[in-house]
């Protein structure tokens, strides 16, 4: 970006998404650095888009800002001049998404979620492919210097593409800083005298260190962790959960804190709580999905988010936002706005993101792996701290999910549909249920499936 820039044009691509989207622009203009930024909305879908803006204009006329809105379904427009540009659309939608838990549920490949290794991973990054090529080719001719923010998942997939095109781009989630705050609630402990370190990959990385003062609060978790959470124990009362799972949740949810059988068991066999949760954790590992028993065993009340996406009150979740910040502008815990802020303002942050590993941040991980590690954010922009080797057993879990994703990222760059084989065949569930015969027909239907959204190179013939 151009550190003089008085007023940052913030690009959001993807900007028609139901909830996420309006909820980075509250954060944005929480910044009152901020408050005067031109912020670009861009979508395919004119009718989503205009709700976002409309909601969007409301709140700056609200507070008597300064922020531009534009709001346009041009991606050239959208990217002229664009200081930040953020990603937070899939590709194919809902009706894609079916595709992506339904046709390896035939083959007993039970996915939760879908969306970041598996077959439904590698295929919701592959039908991106050729909307991520035409962005950075853009980027390159009308906004060069842009700092990319990747929300998209597939996240270590996307984001490893984005760099290998020659986008600076840094990926982000909230699963760190859900997963302390979760965990600092679990001890009664005030999350703002918790120390912690995190590093790994994205949807597992391992909290390395938890602290209070310089109080270890590991023994103290495990030991919370065994009493709340045995394997065959029903969920009990748990708080109700749509789907918006960033924020710091009141009590435990279905989703995150109540159900923790699958992180416990890890930290039990492997020393260490993972950031992910428990849901996500399953489907990464072989260990959790093997039969409807065991899944119920481990996970006894179900989260299901391709359930949660089909049935989604768009306008609803706008307008409860709208109302939210109307009363407060106040930023989320999410990571993206504090970013735009620093590189602006020149104030130091530290985040958790996702970025190549060729530096050697995770030093026994892979060079092309893309790893999450906590970065220093100022005017300079996005800056990996360097963590050194993961303990031995937690490079190793990770290694068995970073083989998948750097052959699918390699089969986007070359056009290699053997390689796309390869990256589901290795997939640790997928490998766990399936022979090698019926891994390749269950990537045969979803190449058929996506056929119409796939680069031209991977389309069947």
């Amino acid at each position: 970006m151009n550190p003089t820039a008085i007023r940052p044009k913030i690009t959001l691509i993807g900007a028609g998404g139901y909830v996420f989207p309006f909820r980075l622009v509250g954060d944005l203009l929480s910044f009152p650095a901020l408050r005067d930024a031109t912020i670009c909305l861009m979508d395919i879908n004119a009718e989503r888009l205009s709700r976002v803006a409309a909601a969007t204009r409301e709140l700056i006329e609200h507070h008597g800002l300064g922020a531009r809105v534009e709001e346009t379904t041009d991606r050239r427009a959208a990217l002229t001049e664009a200081d930040f540009v953020i990603i937070t659309f899939q590709v194919g939608g809902v009706e894609a998404y079916r595709h992506d838990v339904e046709i390896p549920r035939r083959y007993g490949v039970d996915q939760t979620v879908g969306d970041t290794i598996g077959p439904g991973g590698v295929f919701r990054f592959l039908r991106s492919v050729t909307s991520y090529r035409q962005i950075v080719a853009d980027a390159r001719e009308l906004c060069p210097d842009a700092q990319f923010i990747n929300y998209a998942n597939p996240m270590a997939m996307a984001t490893g593409y984005l760099n290998a095109l020659g986008a600076s781009t840094v990926g982000l989630c909230h699963s760190v800083q859900g997963t302390t705050r979760m965990l600092a609630r679990t001890l009664g402990v005030p999350y703002e005298e918790v120390n912690y370190r995190c590093a790994g990959i994205n949807h597992q990385a391992w909290v390395l260190e938890f602290q209070q003062g310089g109080t270890d609060l590991y023994p103290r978790l495990r030991e919370e962790m065994a009493r709340r959470h045995v394997r065959g124990r029903g969920a009990g009362e748990l708080a109700g959960d749509h789907g918006d799972h960033s924020d710091e949740a009141e009590g435990h949810s279905n989703y995150e804190g109540g159900n923790e059988q699958v992180r416990t068991d890890l930290m039990n066999t492997f020393g260490y709580f993972e950031t992910e949760s428990s849901h996500h954790a399953s489907e990464y590992l072989p260990y959790f999905r093997k039969s409807p028993e065991l899944i119920k065993e481990y996970i006894p009340e179900r989260w299901d988010y391709y359930e949660i996406c089909s049935a989604h009150d768009e306008q609803g979740d706008i307008d409860d936002q709208l109302e939210r910040l109307k009363k407060e502008l106040a930023p989320s815990v999410e990571y993206g706005a504090s970013i735009v802020n620093s590189m602006v303002t020149g104030e130091l942050s530290v985040i958790h993101g996702n970025v190549p590993n060729a530096t050697g941040a995770i030093s026994n991980l892979p060079a092309d792996a893309c790893v999450e590690v906590p970065c220093l954010v100022d005017r300079s922009g996005v800056q990996p701290t360097t963590m050194g080797d993961l303990p031995l057993q937690l490079a190793a879990l990770n290694r068995t999910n970073i083989g998948l994703q750097t052959l699918a990222v390699q089969a986007a760059l070359t056009g290699s549909r053997e390689n796309v084989y390869h990256a589901v065949a290795l997939d640790p569930l997928t490998a766990a249920l399936c022979t090698l015969d019926e891994i390749r027909s269950m990537t045969d239907e979803l190449f058929a499936a996506h056929a119409a959204l796939l680069p031209e190179e991977l389309r069947p013939a």
